[in-house]
């Protein structure tokens, strides 16, 4: 039970504001109230209307707010203020830092009953967690973000949930995340709770997950529709700085409710920042698309867009996948350098406990490069590692190409009994049931 909800505890502060301010019950009262009204109100025997609190709130020279909860307006503000400023530490980068905003707002709501500010704050300590690669933390923040907003409307859990199927989809459990997204996507639109910014951070978060799975055509599906629900923005970061100078300086003028409607703008063009970093899956997948139909400079152009559209810092666990597709283009466009030299910083973006498949991807598309370029030994070598990293991630269709690929490097090369070894191997991962099975897919909007 939350104080607002205890008329004892708004009893005892309604009585000590009184006699802080040298009034008598009668006073207090007049003109609307009686004293015997006051009295049984200090005592806890009745339940306070919102009329009746404006009223003592008033005469007492307090805020609504501050008479209901304890909590002075101000505070709950300050603290919103704060959020804003970690939410913007977080758009630019840097992930440690704005870690370090999250915890220390975390640990002064949590005894304030603030559940709002409370799951923004472990949202983003979630997205930091993401960001810096601890991922089953991030899984932990995001989880009890959702119980923090326990019963609220589905869309406003939707940062939350789609929080914890980043988190399995980057630790490698692809049909989970799947799962979450699509069972999230379906309740929305057959519920008919069409919010746009919810669906559109799912269609968006489902793109990469499903590519993974081979389930490409549900891919460009879910690609076209995130960019039909997309919000026109200009420069969010530049309006939502520009918000956060005018609340405080509201603030400063004591002009509170003011303060709180610009910091309520500035939260959300920082959410639209996030679903920028979002949609650039979105353009990855139209370069996906343009390559495979053999227009590679359309690709080249949308792959590059959507690596514009990332911050370098979140390179390792954000553009890696557009950043292999951009590098399979550039090889087939005569650009192999460049592909390779795009390729290793992949690479030395990834520990072992991360990224998997994207570092797989980049060992095989430089065992490509090298094979063309008559370098068998180090061909070899890289479908090997890749070879290694796909068998520790279960990735069954990509481990079946790549042994295809070995096969073919190791009969040329004239080790028939290797070549024959990997074939079979690929040919048991092929033959492997329900590899890339999904279910019927989610109910789509009304657009």
């Amino acid at each position: 039970m939350s104080e607002r909800d205890d008329p004892g505890i708004i009893g005892r502060r309604v009585q000590q504001l009184r006699v802080e301010r040298g009034l008598t019950q009668k006073q207090l009262a007049e003109p609307a109230y009686t004293p015997a009204y006051i009295s049984t109100l200090e005592s806890g025997r009745v339940r306070p209307s919102d009329d009746a609190l404006r009223h003592l709130a008033e005469r007492l020279g307090v805020g609504f707010e501050e008479l209901a909860t304890g909590r002075p307006a101000r505070l709950v503000t300050d603290l919103r203020l704060r959020l804003t400023g970690a939410q913007r530490t977080l758009a630019t980068g840097e992930a440690e830092e704005a870690a370090g905003q999250y915890t220390a707002l975390l640990t002064e709501v949590e005894s304030l009953d603030l559940v709002e500010i409370q799951a923004e704050a472990l949202l983003g300590l979630g997205e930091c967690a993401v960001e810096t690669g601890e991922l089953e933390a991030a899984r932990q923040y995001f989880e009890r973000a959702e119980q923090a907003l326990g019963d609220v409307p589905l869309p406003a859990r939707v940062p939350a949930l789609r929080g914890r199927a980043l988190s399995h989809y980057l630790a490698g459990e692809l049909r989970y995340s799947v799962y979450l997204l699509e069972s999230t996507i379906d309740e929305l639109n057959r519920g008919g709770l069409h919010d746009p910014d919810a669906l559109l951070l799912l269609y968006a978060s489902v793109i990469a997950p499903y590519m993974d799975m081979g389930a490409h055509a549900r891919a460009a599906q879910a690609a076209e529709l995130a960019l039909a629900l997309a919000p026109q923005v200009g420069d969010p970061a530049l309006v939502a700085r520009m918000h956060r100078s005018v609340a405080r300086t509201l603030l400063a003028e004591g002009r509170v409710a003011e303060a709180d409607a610009s910091l309520a703008k500035a939260a959300e063009l920082y959410r639209q920042l996030q679903l920028r970093t979002e949609l650039a899956n979105c353009h990855w997948m139209r370069g996906y698309v343009y390559a495979q139909n053999g227009e590679l400079e359309g690709a080249e152009s949308e792959l590059r867009q959507a690596l514009a559209m990332l911050s370098a810092k979140r390179a390792a666990l954000y553009s890696s996948q557009a950043a292999v597709e951009l590098a399979d283009v550039l090889h087939r466009r005569g650009k192999s350098e460049e592909a390779a030299a795009l390729l290793h910083d992949v690479l030395s973006d990834f520990s072992p406990e991360r990224g998997a498949l994207h570092s797989a991807a980049a060992h095989r598309l430089l065992g490509i490069i090298a094979e063309d370029a008559r370098d068998t030994e180090a061909a070899e070598e890289h479908y090997v590692r890749a070879l290694s990293v796909l068998e520790r991630a279960g990735a069954a269709g990509d481990l079946a190409d790549l042994c295809r690929l070995l096969g073919d490097l190791l009969r040329r090369t004239g080790r028939v009994e290797a070549a024959l070894d990997a074939y079979r191997t690929g040919l048991g991962h092929r033959t492997a049931p329900g590899t890339t099975t999904l279910g019927p897919a989610p109910a789509q909007p009304p657009l």
